[in-house]
């Protein structure tokens, strides 16, 4: 099994851009997203945050900033992201990393509007927030330099 949709595209590769704060996916049909970090965090697949049924859905905040610590492939199906704010039981199948690259535009206003109707800032935490593996067959996973050339922040590791 490729992915969930029999047929449905499969990512030839996957890159995290730490600094920019996005996941950027190639599609075995040609597409190709730029993905946020953040949208990726509130559009978790997980029960945390989409509940476990509809309208149980949680509305996330304080993403802003979030980071990928980690990314774990889950067969040749899903990856798993651990997210630097404790997050790492949502299973991103290939399809809905796709859906969400397609219609991240429609997703992120809707995002927005859920946050104006609740009277709830992007930047607000999240009541009891925290603080502060190898890629699956047939993708590549990589991690990219700074952009732009150098890191300039000390934040990178380097020496």
């Amino acid at each position: 099994m490729a992915g969930l949709v029999p047929g449905a595209p499969t990512p030839r590769s996957i890159t995290v851009h730490g600094q920019s704060r996005t996941l950027e996916l190639v599609f075995s049909d040609g597409a190709h997203f730029r993905i946020p970090f953040e949208l990726l965090r509130v559009y978790s697949p997980s029960a945390e945050v989409m509940g476990h049924g509809p309208g149980q859905e949680v509305l996330q905040t304080g993403k802003r900033a979030v980071e990928i610590e980690d990314i774990a492939a889950i067969g040749n199906y899903a990856i798993q992201p651990r997210f630097s704010d404790g997050h790492d039981s949502g299973i991103y199948s290939w399809d809905y990393l796709y859906d969400l690259g397609q219609r991240q535009d429609a997703l992120w206003q809707r995002y927005l509007q859920r946050l104006q109707d609740a009277g709830l800032e992007r930047d607000a935490p999240m009541p009891g927030a925290h603080a502060g593996g190898a890629p699956a067959q047939g993708f590549s996973l990589t991690r990219s330099k700074p952009e732009g050339g150098g890191c300039g922040s000390g934040g990178c590791g380097c020496q």
